[in-house]
């Protein structure tokens, strides 16, 4: 993708209990925490695009713009902000900050498998990883921001089925959520 069309959105609003504190909070073994690692991510091979954070602030970035959401799951936040004036991108990386395995080379990776995919920018390029649809992590297509904000399914896979949308297989470790406190040591470990 080209500089200047793609713009980042960040789900931030789980209350993640079972953590002990919110994941977007958690500290990142790459320093920062979860979300501002992504963002950092992010801002790597995309310098300069949009982001906007659907759900509590970041602390470490606390400059950045927070949609409200809604605590009713991704699909109504994703509703709150496609009926929002925005900047005119192409696409939106729509990420979780529980994927914490991201990279810049991860990101560039599969922002050319999905411009590739969809050079016209017409569908939301969601990934098949685990034999299962994730959208967390997908390119949405700004074209469909007008259907996301009229759509009806709560959850985040059948909105991203009832919407022009193409599957790519993907393997990477950056799929991986990290869910429970078990996985969170996984993780670190790794690191």
């Amino acid at each position: 993708m080209k500089p200047g069309t793609a713009g980042l959105l960040l789900l931030s609003g789980g209350q993640s209990r079972r953590m002990g504190a919110a994941k977007h909070t958690l500290a990142h073994p790459a320093g920062g925490t979860w979300g501002g690692r992504l963002v950092q991510v992010f801002e790597t091979v995309f310098p300069g695009a949009p982001i906007r954070v659907l759900g509590d602030p970041l602390p470490d970035r606390p400059e950045l713009a927070v949609i409200e959401d809604a605590r009713e799951g991704p699909a109504k936040a994703l509703r709150a902000w496609a009926a929002l004036e925005e900047p005119a991108v192409r696409r939106w990386w729509v990420v979780a900050c529980d994927q914490v395995r991201w990279t810049p080379a991860s990101l560039e990776g599969w922002a050319h498998r999905a411009e590739a995919a969809d050079p016209q920018a017409l569908h939301w390029v969601v990934a098949q990883h685990g034999g299962r649809l994730q959208p967390l992590g997908g390119w949405l297509a700004a074209a469909l921001r007008p259907a996301i904000a009229t759509a009806t399914p709560r959850s985040l896979t059948a909105l991203a089925q009832s919407l022009p949308h193409l599957i790519l297989p993907c393997d990477g470790p950056e799929w991986v959520d990290v869910d429970t406190p078990e996985e969170r040591r996984v993780f670190e470990d790794e690191a």
